[in-house]
C-alpha cells in the first residue's frame, strides 16, 4: 500500500481561509474554524493543501499498517463545504444521531462527510453537536 499523501503540516490556517475566493464560504469556513476549535479545544492543522483538522488520531488499514488522521475537520471545496466528521460514521444508525440529521437543514451525507452548501441552510446547534459527537466517538474510528 502506498503511504498517505495527505499529511498534518505547518501550512498557514487562516492564509488558506482567506485565499478562498467566494465571500460566503470563506466567512462560513471561518465560522466552522471557531466551531470546531471551540469543541475541541485544539489547534487547527493543515493536512495537505486543503483540508483543515483538529485533534489526532490512530487508525488501522484492513492490511494492519497504521496511519495518522485528524479527529473532524473541513474544507472549502468549490461545490460545498465538506465536514469530516469521521466519528459520525459509528453513530449513524443510532436514534441520536437519525434526530440530529433531521433537523440538521439542507445537507448530503458521504460515508464520513458531511457536505452543506452554507451555513445558513443548517441549524448550527445541531450542527455543533454533530460536531462534539464525532470528535467523541472518533477515537473509535474503524
Amino acid at each position: 500500500m502506498t503511504e498517505l499523501k495527505t499529511k498534518k503540516n505547518d501550512s498557514s490556517v487562516e492564509g488558506f481561509l482567506n485565499s478562498v475566493e467566494q465571500d460566503q464560504k470563506r466567512e462560513d469556513s471561518f465560522k466552522i474554524l471557531r466551531m470546531m476549535k471551540e469543541i475541541t479545544g485544539d489547534e487547527p492543522k493543515m493536512w495537505g493543501d486543503s483540508l483543515i483538522g483538529f485533534g489526532a488520531t490512530k487508525y488501522t488499514y484492513s492490511n494492519g499498517k497504521e496511519g495518522d488522521w485528524f479527529q473532524v475537520g473541513f474544507s472549502p471545496r468549490k461545490q460545498n463545504l465538506s465536514l469530516y466528521l469521521w466519528g459520525m460514521y459509528l453513530e449513524r444508525q443510532s436514534e441520536e444521531f437519525q434526530q440530529l440529521m433531521a433537523r440538521l437543514g439542507k445537507h448530503k451525507l458521504g460515508k464520513g462527510c458531511l457536505y452543506i452548501n452554507k451555513l445558513a441552510d443548517v441549524d448550527l446547534d445541531v450542527l455543533e453537536e454533530l460536531i462534539r459527537v464525532s470528535f467523541g466517538h472518533s477515537s473509535e474510528r474503524p
